[in-house]
């Protein structure tokens, strides 16, 4: 069967907010007609929501599941939901009822047009603690919009919308989840918009972050770039500056040599030939490592084996 939607929810202890949050999408999907699934993605819960998705299962026949055997992380549960996914149009969003899915048909229409391959949700009026989440998260998409020129309010907002061919042609793990219109956008997906949608305040649990989540995100901010760009060729980039120091070192290594033997005095008393020999000896560390980097990414194994303990309407 030809589907329209896709709705991928990872989830992490969200038992109480998963009955009404899907009988919420049903509403909105049965009214507009669109033939969908939701992809439950449950990262290793240890309160009952798998026991609450299987329970919804037996009531919704557009459910599926998938549940890890421990924690991973937003990122491997959204991997493994986009692998699972079959619409022509996939939508993410959280499972605790912040994000509302009465904005599904404008974020379906807006790809269904074919004007973007990728549309973020932008909660610009937030119902989170001033303190320890709006703050962190405006510092956080400055830096965001500084580094990677993706001109979005909210990166890092859990409503979105994809083309499938998006969906399918990128790799999230770790915690890259955050950045994945500045992955979309290197693997050629270069069509991105923005959409202000309702942000609600939570009604069941505790938010998972805080101010932590600003420096870790700067960090993998940093590493995508440098994976996206020297990923496949860490050579270019070890080698080429290893081979500046060690060629830098050596060439005021000659200089001290030929003030010797013309001018006389002692060469290893000089500041400049414990500079010279440090320089060159970097400079080979940076060229060995790019080496070795290269051999590693030529021989890596698949990263994303996660252990799945069950699926809910799922073939492997």
């Amino acid at each position: 069967m030809n589907l329209d939607l896709s709705i991928v929810v990872p989830l992490y202890n969200e038992d109480e907010s998963l009955p009404e949050l899907m009988a919420w999408i049903d509403k909105v999907c049965t009214e507009n007609k669109y033939a969908y699934e939701v992809i439950m993605v449950d990262d290793g819960s240890k309160d009952n929501s798998w026991q609450a998705v299987q329970a919804l299962a037996q009531q919704y026949n557009t459910i599926k599941g998938i549940k890890f055997q421990r924690n991973y992380g937003k990122s491997p549960a959204l991997n493994e939901g986009f692998k699972a996914a079959q619409g022509n149009v996939v939508i993410t969003m959280d499972a605790d009822l912040q994000d509302s899915p009465d904005e599904i048909p404008e974020l379906y229409a807006m790809i269904m047009s074919g004007e973007y391959d990728l549309v973020s949700g932008w909660k610009k009026v937030r119902y989170d603690n001033a303190v320890t989440k709006n703050l962190p998260s405006k510092l956080y998409n400055g830096v965001n919009r500084w580094i990677s020129g993706i001109k979005l309010h909210d990166m890092n907002c859990g409503l979105k919308a994809y083309r499938k061919k998006v969906v399918k042609s990128i790799e999230v793990y770790g915690e890259m989840h955050r950045f994945i219109p500045v992955i979309a956008k290197q693997a050629g997906f270069d069509k991105i918009g923005e959409k202000v949608v309702v942000h609600r305040a939570r009604k069941y649990g505790v938010s998972k972050f805080g101010w932590e989540r600003f420096i870790n995100g700067f960090l993998d901010l940093l590493s995508i770039q440098f994976i996206t760009r020297f990923g496949k060729k860490p050579m270019h980039f070890f080698g080429l500056y290893g081979t500046l120091m060690f060629m830098l070192g050596f060439g005021m290594t000659l200089y001290l040599i030929v003030s010797k033997f013309f001018f006389g005095g002692s060469m290893i008393n000089k500041p400049a030939f414990y500079i010279a020999l440090t320089t060159m000896i970097l400079g080979t560390q940076f060229f060995l490592t790019g080496f070795i980097a290269e051999l590693i990414s030529r021989s890596a194994a698949d990263r994303n084996n996660y252990l799945i303990e069950e699926k809910l309407g799922i073939k492997d």
